[in-house]
């Protein structure tokens, strides 16, 4: 009686190619329920949000500020006709982006610009950091 044991030792990377497969549809899926893609950059000033928007016009987005969230609401519209291979995503989507200070909302700004919708989000007069003097003894400000 003859044992292959070479199946045995294929099965280390049979079952890193399967965790690799695994791995790849979960980024994928991620990917999709994550869309579109943001950059946020917080200053002294405020925010700087940046949403990754190509192929859909600013009147297919929609931006709304509440209290603490700033709501980015749009669709990228579909080509007509029969795919052979579709990765860009379509259709409608959302994303809330969670604000941990109140923001100036009468000075709040978006501009759109190659396929980058850029939204500016100035902080409150209240929260923005100031020097605070200090005096010493002898009466004067240091």
């Amino acid at each position: 009686m003859v044992i292959d044991f070479s199946t045995l030792y294929d099965m280390p990377k049979s079952f890193e190619r399967m965790f690799d497969e695994m791995s790849r549809l979960h980024s994928f899926s991620s990917r999709r329920t994550a869309y579109p893609l943001l950059n946020v950059h917080e200053n002294d000033d405020g925010y700087t949000v940046d949403v990754s928007v190509p192929g859909v016009a600013p009147g297919d987005v929609e931006l709304t500020l509440t209290d603490r969230n700033l709501i980015i609401k749009g669709e990228r519209k579909a080509a007509e006709g029969r795919y052979f291979r579709q990765e860009r995503l379509s259709g409608s989507f959302q994303r809330i982006l969670s604000l941990n200070v109140p923001v100036d909302r009468d000075r709040v700004s978006a501009r759109s610009e190659n396929g980058v919708l850029r939204v500016t989000l100035p902080k409150a007069e209240a929260v923005k950091p100031r020097k605070i003097a200090i005096e010493s003894q002898a009466g004067g400000v240091q």
